[in-house]
């Protein structure tokens, strides 16, 4: 037998004419080995494999390059800056709430009428509703970290003042300025979350965004109930001063810029105001090695730019959207603001601190309301993307990219319900007081009114995060304007509801004043529908163009 290497004897093989069969044979999908003879008779088995196979072997190379993140934030460093801009952003519904139980004290210690006292809530919400157009604007263009500083500055000012006020006239200016600190909070903490949050993050930022909000709304009546039966209605000043030092101090420290505009999506070195002072001693490591770059080019901040988030209401989805929105907070915040006088009509015999404890449901039925809807806007846009991806037989998918996603399915789908509820408390809450001011020779109790504060508190929550997440999918990069205008609109309804709800008990009683609101809300409750249409059309048209 030929013991020549295999190398010799595959040199023998006859060269093999070029219209000959190709070596192999395919058999059901695999290859038949194919015999080969060499000169010596010695068979040789050869194993050949095609280019399919070859093809099928090798695993697919991409050329495309994986998508940039929102932000080079881990989702936990992402947490934990959402819970530190929420704190900051509860300033608002603080000092409002805070000031409910300590109207009755104002009024005897100033020496004026309660309908006096409620022309300072006025006041706030007023300017409320204004300072954070002129902040979402600054926040914008000019960073969050800047307006956070300057409007937390301007907040402490405003306690500081307060806690030495003597008279009406100061305590209404001074309270337009505590607003104008305050209020400007909200939006800039939305646009935080805008900046760094990616589409499917957004609902559970915001909603806890929301409820981090809602607690300080439900422990402040308490916290400023007892202050006031301790040392009167000034040291609760004195707390908020207090308070919002330590919060604008942590912000200095840790709240890096995130304006996209000036940081990117963090990997972009910041200097000066938009660094935090924490990152002097350990910057991200996305920054080494990348030189400082000039001062970004911002936008010029003018009246243009002020004013253009107003120019949103003129789009007729968000006019929708705002206006029942808008409605909603308007009749919630004649609920709350009438409390403590409602109270004293009917349960003449509760002290300070125990009016505090009542506006306790109102504050857990917000936090009930914002983590339920996050929770709930969170599955159902899980489970509209999961529809999405099965009909269209995608892995992923990209709502800034995928125009025709159903997004109306995953946000507004929890509004008919919630909008349901809240009619219903409503023609129950004033008939509620009534039977029990009926009762009150038999120990009457507050167990039906204030539970329906519970449910009204949370189904109002519902719909503002709705209202809220909604906009931000509308301006995801100018967030914090579509925010002040949001605000804007709930704020100056709201100041013309909370100057009305004090005559209105005084001519019509109680019972018959809340069920003209509840009518009110009947009537316009078909805007929840069209809202529905607007957004299925909102999306066609995306489609289209």
């Amino acid at each position: 037998m030929d013991h020549r290497p295999l190398d010799e004897s595959m040199r023998a093989f006859p060269p093999t004419p070029a219209s000959s069969s190709p070596p192999y044979t395919p058999n059901n999908g695999t290859l038949t080995p194919t015999v080969a003879h060499s000169e010596s008779g010695t068979d040789v088995e050869l194993q050949l494999c095609t280019g399919g196979d070859r093809e099928r072997d090798i695993p697919p190379q991409t050329t495309e390059a994986p998508e940039r993140p929102r932000h080079i934030f881990s989702k936990h460093r992402k947490w934990m800056t959402v819970y530190m801009v929420s704190i900051g952003g509860a300033f608002s519904a603080l000092s409002s709430n805070t000031y409910f139980p300590a109207i009755d004290t104002v009024s005897k210690d100033l020496g004026v009428g309660a309908t006096d006292v409620g022309f300072t809530i006025t006041v706030y919400m007023i300017v409320q509703g204004i300072a954070p157009s002129l902040y979402g604007s600054i926040s914008d263009s000019r960073g969050r970290r800047i307006a956070f500083v300057i409007a937390l500055v301007v907040y402490l000012a405003a306690n500081v003042s307060l806690a030495f006020t003597s008279s009406l006239a100061m305590l209404v200016v001074l309270r337009g300025l505590q607003a104008a600190g305050s209020a400007a909070t909200i939006s800039i903490s939305t646009g935080v979350i805008a900046d760094i949050a990616e589409p499917d993050e957004r609902v559970g930022f915001m909603g806890t965004n929301a409820g981090i909000r809602m607690i300080g709304q439900a422990i402040g009546p308490v916290i400023s109930g007892l202050l006031n039966s301790a040392w009167g209605f000034r040291s609760i000043f004195w707390f908020l001063f207090v308070f919002s030092a330590l919060v604008l101090f942590g912000l200095l420290f840790f709240l890096p810029e995130t304006q996209r505009r000036i940081a990117g999506n963090g990997d972009i070195p910041l200097r000066g105001l938009y660094k935090p002072w924490s990152y002097y001693s350990k910057a991200p490591k996305e920054w080494r090695d990348v030189p400082v770059p000039p001062a970004p080019k911002l936008e010029k901040l003018s009246w243009r730019t002020i004013i253009e988030p107003l120019t949103y209401i003129l789009r007729m989805d968000i006019l929708v959207l705002l206006s029942w929105g808008a409605l909603v907070y308007t009749i919630w915040s004649m609920v709350t603001s009438s409390t403590t006088t409602v109270l004293f009509k009917t349960f003449p015999d509760l002290t300070q601190w125990q009016v505090g404890l009542c506006f306790l449901p109102n504050g857990i039925g917000c936090v009930f309301g914002s983590v339920c809807t996050g929770r709930l806007m969170d599955r159902a846009f899980k489970s509209a993307e999961t529809r999405y991806k099965e009909e269209h037989g995608l892995a992923n998918v990209n709502v800034k990219s995928q125009h025709d996603f159903p997004i109306e399915r995953a946000r507004p789908l929890l509004m008919p319900y919630s909008s349901v509820i809240f009619i219903v408390s409503m023609a129950l809450y004033g008939p509620s007081y009534e039977f029990n001011d009926l009762r009150r020779h038999f120990a009457g109790n507050l167990v039906a009114s204030l539970g329906l504060q519970f449910i009204i508190a949370s189904t109002a929550t519902a719909i503002f995060n709705i209202n809220s997440t909604i906009l931000v999918d509308c301006f995801p990069d100018k967030s914090a304007g579509a925010t002040a205008t949001n605000n804007l609109c709930r704020c100056l309804l709201g100041a013309v509801g909370v100057s009305a709800i004090q005559p209105m008990i005084a001519k019509l009683k109680i019972r018959n004043a809340f069920l003209v609101l509840t009518g009110i809300a009947v009537v316009f409750s078909p805007l929840v529908w069209v809202q529905w249409r607007m957004a299925e059309k909102r999306r066609r048209n995306r489609v289209s163009t």
